[in-house]
């Protein structure tokens, strides 16, 4: 009996800490918050939930509960560390984050091909960044601002939500071209009112409407569906590195290569320590 309970006690703290790495994962530029659940073994369970929450609530809650709470401390927690980063080293910080998604790349490409490759699959890699690439250099070009608002916010909840489920998708991907990323992620960790309610709504939408559809996609078009992130991820984090700052001094050139160096370290040993564990 005893040994009974303390598995389970062990257990519950266990997928507490997962639900926190998740939950950093989530809100950390370059880290998937979709593959981690995808390497704890969690994804399957979690999208079952979601797909039909009523129907498997009793089951699936259980199990979930330490998992969803250990999200939230690992969200909330990471979330005012990187504002106050990004409000008081902009550039490196920025850089730190690209390094992050650049050494992330191979274990993406690694895990799109886990079904096979075929030419479908490169073709959607090659129109989505073709896609991303022209919608923000329009933007650039024109010189678009976009002023952070309750609509915003919610776009921001949909992204946060997709970066779930859909293994491979980082929020801040889509959302630091856009300058978005800072105010939402300082909003979140200062715990504003109407940035969260916006999320949160934006997040819970997209999780009732898009859960399934996007469940069935990577059951059935596994290969085309991620190497069409890939190509995502590379076009949006390739419009995100502040070349203008490289040219401000020798030292901020220095330091952001040097940032930039040590994500793509962190990211490529990280891999290395998930690849110890099998899902």
């Amino acid at each position: 009996m005893y040994n009974k309970e303390h598995f389970s006690i062990t257990r519950f703290f266990v997928n507490i800490l997962q639900g926190s790495l998740i939950g950093l994962g989530a809100v950390l530029p370059g880290i998937s918050g979709g593959v981690l659940c995808v390497i704890f073994g969690i994804y399957k369970p979690i999208m079952e939930f979601l797909s039909a929450p009523f129907r498997n609530f009793k089951t699936h809650i259980p199990q979930l509960f330490p998992v969803i709470l250990g999200a939230g401390i690992g969200f909330l927690g990471i979330a005012n560390i990187l504002s106050a980063l990004l409000e008081k080293y902009p550039s490196q910080s920025v850089c730190l984050f690209i390094g992050l998604i650049t050494g992330m790349l191979p274990s993406l490409f690694e895990e799109a091909g886990q079904q096979g490759r075929s030419k479908a699959s490169y073709i959607s890699m090659y129109i989505s960044m073709t896609v991303i690439f022209i919608l923000l250099a329009v933007l650039k070009m024109l010189s678009v601002q976009i002023t952070p608002n309750f609509a915003w916010y919610l776009f921001c909840g949909f992204c946060l939500a997709l970066s779930v489920i859909a293994p491979g998708m980082s929020f801040s991907t889509l959302l630091m071209p856009l300058g978005l990323y800072e105010p939402f992620v300082s909003g979140i960790g200062h715990m504003t009112f109407n940035i969260i309610t916006a999320g949160g709504i934006g997040c819970l939408a997209t999780v009732i409407l898009l859960s399934k559809s996007v469940n069935a996609l990577f059951t059935k078009h596994y290969s085309v569906a991620f190497h069409s992130i890939i190509g995502i991820v590379i076009a949006a984090t390739a419009m995100t590195v502040p070349f203008e700052s490289f040219t401000t001094s020798s030292i901020v050139f220095v330091t952001n290569i040097l940032c930039i160096a040590f994500g793509i370290t962190a990211s490529l040993l990280l891999d290395r320590f998930n690849k110890k564990f099998e899902v």
